[in-house]
Parts: C-alpha cells; structure tokens; sequence
C-alpha cells in the first residue's frame, strides 16, 4: 500500500478502510519497511491491562531502516544538514553513507564501553549531529535511549536517570543556545553524585570550556572515535530486534510530581512515524526538510531523526534559537537551504509576529512549498500570518495534533490533500479511530459537539508502559474511560467533523508546547524555604500560549516581596529547568480550599485569566473571604 495518499476523495476511502480492517491496513503500511523476518500477527490488545502488540514475531533493527537500505540509491543524498547557533561558524552536512558510517563507528564506541543490548543510555547533549548519531548508535545496539532535554537542571536529569537505571551518560563539555552557554558537563556531574548506577560519561567537544573529567569513569568522545579507528573494522552490524522489544524511553510531564518515562517500541513506531511523516507532509525526494524543535523532545525524536530518515529525507538540525542574533534567522535559514517543508511551533511564530515585518525584508522564502505547526493548538492570528507572510498564501498549513504517548500525528490535516481551517487539526489520519466523550465517558455522537478526546483503536505508534509503573500507565491513561485511550484533552468537532483541540482538562500546562505539570512546578516552589503552599495554574500567554501563574503562601519573606520571587524562581530553575519558571508569583495568605483541603484550583484560574465576574459558588469554602483578597492582588 502507498505511504501516501493523493487527494481528500482517496483520504475518505483510505480511511474508511482502515476503520473496517484496521490490521490489514496497517499491515499493507508495514509492507513499506525492512523486516528480517515478517510478523505472525500484526495486532493482539487489549485496553484494560492495558496490553498493545503490534507485528508480533516481526525482526528488524530500525537503524536499517533508516540507513542501511537508502546507501545503494540514496548514499550520497544529504540525511543530516546541521546549522550551528553562531551563523559565522560553518554548517555540516552528512550524506547517508557518512552518516551510516559514524552511527557505526559510535555503536562500536559504545560497544567498547560496555553498552549491550536492554542497556539504558542516557543522553543530554546540544543539538549538533552527535546528537542524532549518538540516538541511532543506541538503537543499532539494541541498547534504549532516554534523551534529556538540554535546558533541564541536575536534579531533573538525577530523577530520569535514576528511574531508567542507566549505566552510561553522554554529554558534552557544553552547548550553545544564543548568547548563552550551557554547561551540561558540570550540570551532569552535578546529577551523578545522586546516580551510584552510572559506570561510564562519555562527553564531546562543543564549547571547549573546561571541565572535571572524573578517572575511571569519565571518556572523550574523540578519544574514543579514535581508538575504534585504529581497531580498523568500521562496521558495526545491526542488532536483530524484536518489533515489541524496547526502542526509546522518553520522561514526560503528569499531573502528579514525578515525571513518567513513556516507553516506544521498535516495529510499531517505526511504521508511524514513516508512514505519518511521508503521508501528512507529502514528502518528495530531494526535498529540503527543517523542523525546529529539539531532539530532547518526541517532536525531534519522530520529525528529525526517526521519521524524514526512515523516508530517506534530507532532515535540517538547528542548534540555535530563531531570534539570535535576529529575529530573522529562521528565514535566513529558510533562503540558505532552500527549505522545503517548515515545522515549528505556534510559540516561534507568535514570538517572531511580535518583531514586525521589517525581518521578512529581503528575505527569499519562495523555496517553502508546505508548512506546520506542532506542540499546541496554532491561534487564528497566528496561523494567518503563518498563511500570508511565510507561506504567501502557497503553502498548506498541517496544524498537527499528537503527544509524546503518540509517538505520531494522529489528527492533521494531508498537506495539500485535506481542505484546512484555521485553528482546527482538521480530520483523523488514517487507522486513528478518536471519540468524544461526556464526563461519564458516554460518547458523544454526532457533529457541532464537544467532549473529552479518547481513542478507541490501538495505533502502531502508542505508547506501550511507563518505565518500571505499568500500573501508572494503567491509571493515567486507561482508567479514566474504560477501554478508552484518554488524551488528557478537551476537544469541540464542528458541523463538518473536524477536531479543534480546546486545551488539556487535567493539571497540565502546555507551556510554549511542552507539558509541565502543576503538581510538578508545586512541588518546586514548595521547597523554597519560605514558602508554606502554592498553588499552580495557567493563563494566556501571548507568546507561549500559556503562561504559569503561582499564587504563593509565604508569610516569613526574607527580605523584599521582589527578592522573594526571584528566589522561588531560582528555585523552580534549579529543581526543573528554567522552561517551568513561573511567569507571575502573586503572594496569598490562603488558598481557595474546600472543607475537606482540596485546593480550588478553578476559582484560581479564572482569577488568573481575569474573569473574575464570574467565580461560581465560593459558599462551599473552608474560607470564603479569600477569594476577595486573592481577586484584589490579582497581578
């Protein structure tokens, strides 16, 4: 079967048929990939454990997938193009014999440092080239990565390492993001002293700071490239996998304090992210593809690495941030490339809108042919300006709605293929079978509704457990709605059956696409020594969508109230990362609570959202009187 499909009529029949025989669907989209050995049985599941199995039996090694099989035609194609965060410095590209070449020559690196298969390996590097060669030596090993966002602090990567059990890190002396620069080495061995499992750091050169390399555990990368040269046998032969056996572990935000490691599989993920990447961006050959997130999250893992490779794509890597050392870089990079396909965040482009036109000027975007948008609902305005300015009214607009437990897309519109509106993630793709549902978890039937958002049908790309808490991944995901998959999403299907995702209904922030959880950021403040409770809401944000709003109890301020919320900031900063710092600390001396404790976060975010006309029944509160003081300090 076709990876991808050719216009809204073949889109109704397609996906008709992979409602009816969903199996035999995604068994004709597997047809597409290399297999060692085909599968007895493509599915066998059930919601309530709950237990997915897709290509049971199926061998592969996914590295050959998305390199092994493209040398013979594909060899001298650009896989990898890196553009680095100083503009003067100069770019790498890596054809996909090179980049074969050097995933080899790692897996081997990692070989002599004892990483076998099942092996968790933990990765918290810049955006550079090793990055992505240090992700697919894991695979070809059979070893399970867990890449850690860059910007996270110590504590944050203590926590995942200690969840995966990881044996080997590799870092780097430090990254560039700016002006900034990041030392992730000395944020590493500040992580370390809590993780007694980790043999072996293997840290590249980037930024030449000086760093402590701890004798006996600590190995340059270089060193160890060069010691596999002089063994002078380059190759590295691919693991034989399992399509159930573990691939990637990759932490996410919950509504509780601890992050969850959401576990990918190597067969079922692998037919997604190709299958989604060539279908909904309508990949041609030779076309030039960036998107901009970061491999640290899911959008990088599935749209970066993964999914443009396993296609045979030329995959754009950016180290930087779009607005340094201007607001124009991304088009800068747009005009050298000669990009094709753009995907980024509603985020960037409302933090580029802000800077005005005059960073368009001169810049040659006439190469872009289809665009998208990923990690949160695009507002209208944004999409407009997306619509008009970058793509001149010539490019389709692929809104993409999925999460890091989708592995894929799962609502999008087909560039060029689906009839899109703004603000909307349009139709299901393909063998995506997704229900509204009432707080009851009664489907809601029918158009012009609103619901909570379930799936009903396993996709190849779900997540299978959370790392080491099946049970966890039970009661977040399948509890809620009995033999439903629950998103953690509200949702409103309009007139013509399309999905407009309305924001999350738990107590997640999507903060500039990411999520963070309240009870995660909570927890932080609450270790600031003067604070006695906080409570945690969102609120709109014109650049990051949401921002985070902390109404804080703090009686003993030391010093002023302004050096009191600079240091819960720091704190946040330290515990998290600076991506969950919150953008307004309003001081409390109580909190909205019920007679039984429960925090009444709703009254919280209207307050926060400046809706405070309308509060509901406050009579049910420990304290009414509350509210008041609360609604006058609003910020």
């Amino acid at each position: 079967m076709n990876l991808k499909i050719a216009s809204f009529e073949e889109y109704k029949q397609v996906y008709q048929q992979s409602v009816e025989q969903p199996e035999q669907f995604w068994e004709g989209i597997a047809d597409n990939f290399l297999w060692r050995k085909k599968w007895d049985k493509a599915l066998e599941w059930n919601f309530k454990e709950p237990s997915i199995k897709w290509f049971q039996g199926a061998k592969l090694n996914i590295t050959e997938n998305c390199l092994d099989r493209h040398l013979e035609e594909k060899g001298d194609t650009p896989a990898i193009i890196w553009e680095p965060n100083d503009p003067n410095e100069d770019h790498r590209i890596l054809t996909y014999k090179q980049l074969h070449d050097k995933v080899c020559q790692f897996a081997n690196v990692l070989k002599n440092n004892g990483v076998k298969k099942g092996d968790r390996v933990c990765v918290y590097m810049p955006m550079v080239p090793e990055l992505a060669i240090a992700v697919l030596a894991c695979a070809r090993l059979g070893a399970i990565h867990s890449v850690v966002f860059g910007g996270f602090s110590a504590q944050s990567i203590a926590d995942r390492i200690i969840d995966a059990q990881c044996e080997v890190v590799i870092t780097a002396d430090g990254s560039y993001r700016g002006i900034k620069e990041v030392p992730l080495k000395s944020v590493i061995d500040d992580a370390l002293v809590r993780c007694p499992s980790v043999k072996r750091v293997i840290v590249l050169t980037r930024s030449h700071t000086g760093v402590s390399m701890i004798k006996g555990r600590d190995v340059w990368w270089e060193d160890e490239v060069k010691k596999v040269e002089t063994q002078g046998n380059p190759d590295c032969p691919a693991v034989e996998m399992d399509a159930e056996d573990m691939l990637f572990i990759l932490y996410t935000s919950g509504s509780t304090g601890k992050p969850k490691g959401v576990v990918h599989t190597c067969g079922g993920y692998m037919v997604y992210t190709g299958y989604t990447f060539a279908n909904v961006f309508q990949y041609e050959p030779g076309e030039v593809y960036f998107c901009t997130a970061d491999i640290g999250w899911i959008t990088g893992h599935s749209y970066i690495v993964y999914g443009p490779l396993s296609q045979g794509a030329t995959t754009l890597m950016f180290e930087g941030i779009p607005t340094w050392p201007d607001a124009g870089r991304f088009w800068d990079i747009v005009q050298e490339y000669k990009v094709n396909i753009l995907y980024t965040a509603p985020t960037a482009i409302r933090s580029l809108m802000s800077f005005g036109d005059d960073m368009l000027k001169g810049k040659d975007l006439s190469s872009l042919k289809k665009l998208g948008s990923v990690g949160e609902p695009i507002n209208e305005e944004a999409w407009h300006w997306f619509d008009e300015k970058i793509g001149h009214g010539q490019c389709p607009i692929v809104d993409t709605w999925w999460q890091t437990e989708t592995g894929g897309l799962m609502i999008s519109p087909i560039s060029n293929v689906t009839p899109t509106k703004p603000g909307y993630a349009t139709l299901p793709l393909p063998g995506v079978q997704p229900i509204l549902v009432d707080e009851n978890g009664k489907e809601i039937i029918g158009n012009g509704v609103s619901g909570n958002l379930c799936i009903k049908f396993p996709w190849p790309g779900m997540l299978r457990t959370t790392y080491g808490d099946h049970e966890r991944c039970r009661t977040t995901y399948f509890a809620t709605y009995p033999d439903l998959y629950f998103t953690g999403d509200g949702c409103l299907r309009d007139e013509d059956g399309y999905y407009r995702i309305t924001g999350r209904v738990d107590d997640v922030l999507n903060v500039s696409g990411h999520r963070i959880g309240t009870a995660e950021v909570e927890n932080a403040i609450n270790m600031h020594s003067s604070v006695v409770e906080s409570a945690v809401v969102g609120y709109p944000h014109d650049i990051k969508g949401q921002g985070v709003y902390a109404f804080v109890v703090s009686p003993n301020k030391h010093e002023s109230e302004e050096l009191t919320r600079k240091d819960i900031m720091m704190t946040v900063s330290r515990i998290i990362g600076a991506i969950a710092r919150p953008d307004k600390i309003q001081f409390v001396s109580g909190l909205p609570k019920t007679r039984s404790g429960k925090i009444m976060r709703r009254i919280l975010r209207k307050i926060a959202e400046g809706e405070t006309s309308n509060l509901g029944d406050t009579s049910t509160l420990l304290d009414p009187g509350v509210v008041e003081e609360i609604k006058s300090g609003a910020l």
